[in-house]
């Protein structure tokens, strides 16, 4: 992995050749007992104990939208083993938290429960359907005694029909083909795809979430909200996510502070959303800009 890619990933503790782990904001804050990640109160996961990683820091788009460096992992040869992930993962978490021991106002118990990780958001960072042995990392974890979250941008159709984690989130930013070409920039159009996931969406046993990541100007209008109800309602999924995006990272550097909506923007497009679809909001995180629809 080259120099300068390392400097970008401060924070991030590398696992083998191509996976990565990294605590979140919220696992910090949990830990201080200031605050927990909206996906505690939605779907009752504890936030210290969660391993937010990735298996691919590697991505077939170029969102306009994406805080992470676009520029990921080039020329790594040959895949590693999922078990060999799972428990390096674990022990990458380890090493993260070592570091909270000095750290004033941090709960021990809290701390010592952290060290034993139940929970793992393959999100990170890439595109996790990228890895090739997907399907048997999600079994590695679970069989560990981890619930599952998986997120994807819904380019691998062929990859979710084989995958079975806790729950399926399928990300969407763009309402149609000319919406998903200026927003996710693919290297080829692969929006056919996408609709396809929509489809192996419906037919999942996991529990399922579409979460549309709304931009101001982009992707609010009356139009997109038609749009994504047609979406939501070919995958049919148990909730859906109305979350802003966050003038964050490297997408300033695409995007502009004023396209970040307000949370009152939120609950206003969710609103029109749920007349749409018939989805009713159940819950909401103001600190996170987020509204959920069940």
């Amino acid at each position: 992995m080259n120099e300068k890619l390392l400097s970008e990933l401060k924070g991030y503790q590398i696992v083998g050749r191509h996976s990565a782990v990294k605590t979140c904001l919220w696992l910090k804050k949990s830990l201080k007992d200031e605050g927990v990640c909206y996906k505690q109160k939605f779907y009752g996961i504890s936030s210290h104990r969660c391993l937010q990683m990735t298996p691919a820091l590697m991505c077939n788009q170029n969102c306009i939208y994406c805080w992470r460096p676009l520029e990921l992992l080039k020329g790594f040869k040959g895949w590693d083993d999922p078990d060999f992930i799972v428990e390096e993962s674990i022990k990458a978490q380890h090493r993260l938290l070592s570091g909270f021991h000095g750290t004033a106002g941090v709960n021990r118990k809290k701390l010592e429960e952290a060290y034993k990780p139940n929970q793992v958001a393959i999100s990170l960072i890439g595109e996790p359907t990228l890895y090739p042995h997907l399907p048997e990392l999600i079994e590695g974890y679970m069989q560990r005694g981890f619930t599952t979250f998986l997120v994807t941008n819904g380019t691998m159709p062929d990859v979710l029909e084989k995958v079975s984690p806790t729950q399926l989130y399928i990300s969407l930013t763009a309402f149609d083909e000319e919406s998903h070409i200026t927003l996710n920039r693919p290297s080829g159009s692969n929006w056919e795809r996408i609709t396809k996931s929509l489809g192996v969406m419906r037919q999942s046993d996991s529990r399922t979430v579409v979460r549309l990541t709304l931009i101001k100007g982009y992707n609010m209008d009356d139009r997109a909200v038609k749009n994504y109800a047609k979406l939501i309602n070919r995958a049919e999924p148990d909730f859906v996510e109305a979350k802003a995006y966050m003038y964050l990272g490297y997408s300033r550097l695409r995007l502009r502070y004023e396209n970040m909506p307000e949370h009152a923007d939120i609950v206003n497009f969710a609103t029109k959303l749920s007349k749409e679809t018939g989805y009713e909001v159940v819950s909401e995180s103001e600190p996170s800009r987020v509204v959920l629809l069940g």
